[in-house]
């Protein structure tokens, strides 16, 4: 009990995001693109002197980072946001459900997000600070700890303010890799044998998208682009302008449209925790539907097709004058019915990952996106007792006998469960305040509406 009561706890966390940010943010942009430079001056000295032939084409020193970020409007984030452990540590845990990283499943994205709980503490005041046994942690285990919270804050503080910005919508946040594979390869090892196409092979892309949906509407995808560390703001200054070209990977619609989210999140030793958030805006992002189909006619529920798009982002270009696509990932109109479909099953599909149902989930995957992976583990709670509904600490839960979802969690879903398809998308209701409801998410019910 005690450690739910700690769950439940409300704390809060520094937040800052301003124009003196954004001044910071450039210049440590600016800097990364000299130092870029001079290394690749150092480089082609030191192959002439070796009588080392030079690279004929050598790539661009300045790396392509998203462009016009700015800091959130007023209102939008304040200087504290109040928060629970809860809170941060279940946006982790599903943020990892599907990458893959736990033998055990969606288990493993519990416990591995919980260890947390003793990492940090609330003092001078609720704000939140490493706790002794967070300062401890050293080597690898360290630099993991500050990724993996500096996720879990950002994906928390995303979604607040995607639900506030859009109040009578539901956002749904997913790890893009897992997303995108079912349209690219990523990289050389996962092309398909005996098929002419060609990988990404750009590492920079977002880590996260959220999509901010409404039944029988277009959706609006927001790349997210999250880093952390346990140094000062300088620190953050120059995460913030490395995950501008993350974010910038990934183009929904035109050319430099697609808005967007980049945190960094400090975890100093001697000061308190804070989140640097900055934002860009743009008309794209947003999945409409072709001309003369209605939204609520996509059928959600049709398998997704494994597909293998063209890498590259088309650039504007003069009438007579094409230029190369540049690196990265990019949606095309002509591609939205299919994108929303992928983005469902995804959102779906971690939902089931987290329960520990592998089965079910690899129903919603293909097979670039793992779905092999999750179909050779199934826990053995998921097919067993369902609509088992418990009262804690005033809360009410439901799910299963192993997983309570919080039922004043809003979460939509698409299934294909084993009895026959689900309704679509848009013949769903608005979605109320719930979470699983009494259903649980791997049977033949809707677990997200």
């Amino acid at each position: 009990m005690e450690i739910f009561e700690r769950l439940l706890q409300d704390v809060a966390v520094s937040a800052v995001s301003n124009a003196a940010l954004v001044g910071s943010v450039d210049k440590a942009a600016h800097a990364d693109d000299k130092r870029r430079q001079k290394e690749q001056q150092k480089k082609a000295e030191e192959a002439t002197r070796e009588g080392r032939p030079t690279p004929s084409a050598a790539p661009a020193v300045e790396l392509r980072r998203k462009q016009q970020l700015r800091a959130l409007p007023d209102g939008e984030l304040a200087t504290s946001v109040g928060l629970t452990y809860f809170d941060v540590l279940h946006h982790l845990a599903r943020g990892l459900s599907l990458t893959q990283r736990g033998a055990a499943r969606g288990l493993a994205e519990h416990w591995g997000s919980l260890k947390y709980i003793q990492a940090v503490q609330a003092a001078k005041g609720s704000l939140l600070w490493l706790s002794a046994e967070g300062k401890r942690t050293v080597k690898y285990y360290k630099t993991l700890q500050s990724d993996e919270l500096g996720h879990a804050f950002a994906l928390a503080i995303a979604e607040r303010i995607l639900r506030n910005r859009y109040p009578d919508h539901s956002v749904s946040i997913m790890h893009s890799d897992t997303v995108l594979r079912a349209g690219w390869a990523l990289n050389t090892s996962e092309r398909v044998q005996g098929q002419d196409t060609s990988s990404v092979g750009y590492r920079y892309r977002p880590q996260y998208l959220a999509e901010v949906w409404k039944p029988s509407q277009p959706s609006l995808v927001f790349p997210i682009a999250c880093k952390g560390h346990h140094g000062g703001a300088t620190a953050s200054y120059g995460q913030l302008a490395s995950s501008a070209a993350y974010v910038d990977g990934l183009h929904i619609g035109p050319w430099n449209e697609t808005p967007g989210f980049v945190f960094s999140t400090g975890l100093p030793l001697d000061g308190p925790l804070a989140v640097y958030a900055l934002h860009a805006q743009g008309d794209g992002g947003r999945l409409t539907t072709p001309p003369g189909t209605d939204a609520a006619e996509i059928d959600m529920n049709q398998a997704i097709r494994q597909a293998n798009l063209l890498p590259g982002i088309q650039r504007p270009h003069d009438v007579g004058r094409e230029l190369l696509p540049a690196p990265g990932c990019q949606v095309r109109p002509e591609n939205f019915p299919w994108f929303g479909r992928v983005l469902a099953h995804t959102d779906a599909a971690g939902l089931t990952a987290f329960a520990g149902a592998g089965r079910a989930t690899a129903q919603l995957l293909t097979k670039r996106q793992g779905s092999e992976f999750f179909r050779t583990f199934e826990h053995a709670a998921s097919g067993s007792v369902q609509d088992i509904e418990r009262k804690l600490l005033d809360d009410h839960f439901a799910g299963t006998d192993h997983v309570f979802p919080p039922q004043r969690r809003t979460r939509r879903g698409v299934l294909r469960s084993p009895d026959g398809p689900l309704p679509s998308r848009g013949q769903h209701r608005q979605p109320r305040r719930s979470g699983t409801g009494k259903h649980r998410g791997t049977a033949k019910h809707d677990p997200r509406s």
